[in-house]
């Protein structure tokens, strides 16, 4: 068997492996289907084990796959084409593809998009080597940003993964960056999922001016699904909540500075406390202050619920 054959044998079985479909060079007799494609720039034939009308789209399935090996064709490099993927461009049978062609195993997978604050360069090569003996993917989107997307599963949640990269990355090369990290898909074929949501929380935590370094999409599901309603809408939304006061404020930087930080304290006043270095009766005053600007006590936890939709519709007015 030529070269040629044999590539052609190996991605046959790998088509095999993850489709059923079990195509021959040769024929092996019984009820077979022969069909023709174009390989390496000469015509062959190959043979589909079944018949009939489902046995006609496989074989068509089949050439369309054989069709992006061809070796002779240019093609884009690994990079080009995993940026191609994230952008959701060419669907499940180009994410096939990739796999294939550079002996990937499709498995539960998600995707981190992570802004360098300098340096995007040395940020890249720095994740590169963490990602070394995995089969861990990175690539420069662009100018400002990098993804990249995990496979290898060490006991690490997404979120636990993105805090070390973040804190990797700047003990090492001084970089800081923003994160956010996409939901876990079950294959590869749906990483652009994944993406997405990667670069809607790090868009979103910027529209909150939400704290910390890495921000999961779960986070902003309620963020994102008010983003889709039409802004007269969240107008009628926010009058219904009756909150007049709450444009004073948002408006003040402190007293939105320890709204913020009393719920991402879990409402606890001693944790809030020493997180702002405030004493203990100034945060209490301002909680009242709040109360009364807003009539809603936020020690409260379905208060603080509604304070933070409140947060978000006037967030969402403002941008």
């Amino acid at each position: 068997m030529n070269t040629a054959q044999d590539r052609l044998s190996s991605i046959l079985s790998e088509i095999l492996r993850r489709t059923g479909a079990d195509v021959s060079l040769t024929s092996r007799g019984g009820e077979e289907l022969p069909f023709s494609i174009v390989w390496e720039g000469e015509e062959t034939t190959l043979y589909l084990a079944g018949f009939g009308e489902h046995a006609e789209e496989t074989a068509k399935l089949v050439a369309f796959l054989l069709e992006g090996y061809d070796m002779r064709q240019a093609s884009p490099d690994k990079r080009e084409s995993l940026r191609a993927i994230l952008l959701g461009e060419g669907g499940q049978w180009q994410a096939f593809r990739f796999l294939t062609k550079y002996n990937l195993a499709d498995a539960p997978c998600f995707a981190v998009d992570l802004l360098p604050s300098k340096n995007l360069p040395a940020a890249l090569a720095h994740i590169e080597g963490c990602l070394d003996g995995t089969p861990d993917l990175a690539v420069s989107m662009d100018d400002t940003r990098i993804a990249v997307v995990r496979f290898s599963d060490e006991g690490q949640t997404p979120y636990e993964f993105g805090q070390f990269l973040v804190q990797s990355l700047y003990e090492e090369t001084g970089i800081r960056a923003r994160v956010g990290v996409g939901c876990a898909m079950n294959t590869f074929g749906e990483i652009a999922i994944s993406y997405n949501q990667a670069v809607t929380a790090v868009r979103m935590s910027g529209l909150l001016n939400a704290k910390g370094e890495v921000h999961s999409y779960r986070e902003y599901l309620l963020v994102r699904m008010l983003e889709d309603v039409p802004r007269l809408r969240l107008k009628d939304y926010m009058e219904q909540f009756c909150a007049s006061g709450a444009e004073e404020i948002f408006e003040d930087e402190d007293m939105a500075e320890t709204a913020e930080e009393f719920l991402e304290s879990s409402l606890n006043v001693s944790e809030t406390s020493r997180n702002l270095y405030m004493h203990r009766n100034t945060l209490m005053y301002r909680l009242d202050k709040i109360e009364r600007a807003t009539g809603l006590n936020i020690r409260k936890f379905s208060d603080a619920v509604t304070f933070r939709v409140i947060t978000i519709l006037y967030k969402l007015l403002q941008s």
